[in-house]
């Protein structure tokens, strides 16, 4: 979709500083924050997509005024409230009020084993990828009011194929609950100027990743 949270290329925020020897966690409720997400995500029937549209399917005024792990649990808090496992009452309250099904804790011992099995989207192909490394491809100009992976700024530009990943889960759909409808995954190279014009820092390229029916021939 297009929101607050595709602010890649915008102009009016900045350079991006990077913070020095920045922590994982810069406070102890981020790192709850993040524990909470991963405990929910095994019993809320969610997934990642969901997770991410979650996230992103806020007002500009609300996503801009909020920290990175605050966008994670208003995501979480809505994900939850989707599927009756939350109410409204409860998140003013901070903690339960209503009677629901028992959910098993996620212990201490099964967090390493559920980071280090992450969640891969590979999935086998189910036909030769369409485009071959070297091809000149356009990206579509799409507006979806769904989730989507394509950023906006590199949408109706002409790139260069540079990788093949195979074939991967395609978010879109995914997130809608609609299947995983695997498509070929490429990395899409783009020159700097020609998505900035003239003005683009000399020598600028761009590397995007984008499933096949993002792109077409260009």
């Amino acid at each position: 979709m297009d929101g607050a949270h595709d602010m890649g290329g915008m102009d009016g925020f900045g350079p991006v500083v990077p913070e020095p020897n920045e922590p994982v966690f810069h406070a102890p409720w981020e790192r709850r924050a993040f524990a909470i997400t991963l405990a929910m995500a095994r019993h809320g029937g969610w997934n990642l997509d969901m997770t991410r549209f979650a996230r992103e399917n806020r007002s500009p005024a609300d996503y801009l005024s909020k920290t990175y792990y605050q966008i994670w649990i208003a995501g979480l808090e809505q994900l939850m409230a989707e599927r009756d496992l939350v109410t409204p009452d409860e998140v003013v309250a901070a903690r339960p009020l209503h009677r629901r099904r028992d959910l098993a804790p996620l212990r201490a011992d099964e967090v390493g084993p559920m980071l280090a099995r992450g969640g891969p989207t590979d999935r086998p192909a189910s036909a030769p990828a369409r485009f071959k490394i070297g091809d000149r491809v356009r990206t579509k100009t799409m507006h979806p009011r769904g989730h989507t992976r394509l950023p906006r700024y590199v949408r109706g530009h002409v790139g260069v194929i540079e990788l093949l990943h195979g074939a991967h889960v395609f978010p879109d759909s995914n997130a809608r609950g609609e299947g995983e409808r695997p498509q070929s995954l490429y990395t899409v190279t783009f020159e700097g100027r020609d998505i900035w014009g003239d003005e683009a820092e000399p020598g600028l390229r761009v590397s995007v990743d984008a499933w096949d029916s993002y792109l077409e021939p260009a």
